[in-house]
């Protein structure tokens, strides 16, 4: 046994460094006409394939829109960026509104009937009614 509280602590700095996963619903406003969805109708409009409702992001980078598209799409970041350019280049479609964070998310969410977005599911509040968990 080779210094067990060294490999104790290197192993609990290896946990600290990793990215923390968050718990992330789909929210949209409460006056949207919106019922609960599926997997498959979210990744619609976060992939460009309807256009019946406005998505909202959240920054690149951040450990909840990885999730998000993870669970939803079954796409990392790479992916999803590609094929927003081609959808963009192409003229079929625009970029998803970005947000700075759960709370920015909420806000425009909140005020657009026709937004959807996704937030830490600890965010969410009344102002916003969840509409799919991942």
């Amino acid at each position: 046994m080779k210094h067990p509280i060294k490999t104790g602590l290197g192993i609990a700095a290896l946990m600290l460094a990793l990215p923390a996963m968050a718990d992330v619903v789909v929210v949209v406003s409460p006056k949207a006409a919106a019922a609960p969805m599926t997997k498959d109708q979210v990744a619609q409009f976060f992939l460009g394939r309807s256009s019946a409702m406005t998505p909202v992001d959240q920054p690149e980078g951040t450990p909840v829109r990885a999730e998000f598209y993870k669970k939803v799409t079954d796409k990392d970041a790479s992916q999803v960026k590609s094929l927003w350019s081609k959808l963009v280049f192409t003229g079929k479609a625009t970029m998803p509104r970005e947000a700075a964070d759960n709370a920015a998310v909420k806000k425009m969410v909140a005020s657009d009937p026709k937004a959807i977005g996704y937030i830490e599911k600890s965010a969410v509040d009344a102002s916003v009614k969840v509409i799919y968990t991942p």
